[in-house]
């Protein structure tokens, strides 16, 4: 399959497989032209790690799944080192989130004391 198929029957683009392989996540040859050319089992593994990142893993935390990518990764029972992985990241998107709710506020508080809201309107009035 050329990249464009397997772009399309993935619904990602022909950069993003680039980006995958250049991670080392997928593999591709070259054609005598020097288009790549996958092997149609790629799908399955694209499809595995979009379904990781889809989940807030990174590329980087793809890398762990990597002995399991070409099965159904969703389906699988999940690994200890793969649980791991899930949770480290879970505890850095709590602590951005956290970080976030605290700018959030301090914002609110400037905008508040900058310059307090209208008063409500009296309802029937």
């Amino acid at each position: 399959m050329r990249i464009g198929e397997v772009a399309r029957a993935m619904g990602c683009t022909p950069r993003a497989l680039r980006h995958y392989e250049e991670r080392g996540l997928i593999v591709s040859t070259r054609a005598m032209n020097g288009y790549r050319e996958y092997d149609p089992a790629v799908v399955t593994r694209v499809r595995n790690i979009r379904h990781l990142l889809d989940a807030g893993l990174t590329l980087d935390d793809v890398r762990v799944f990597l002995p399991c990518l070409d099965g159904d990764v969703a389906a699988a029972p999940p690994s200890p080192a793969g649980l791991k992985v899930g949770r480290d990241r879970l505890a850095v998107l709590n602590a951005r989130i956290a970080a976030q709710i605290t700018v959030r506020d301090r914002l609110a508080a400037a905008l508040h004391a900058a310059a307090p809201p209208p008063p409500s309107p009296v309802p029937g009035r």
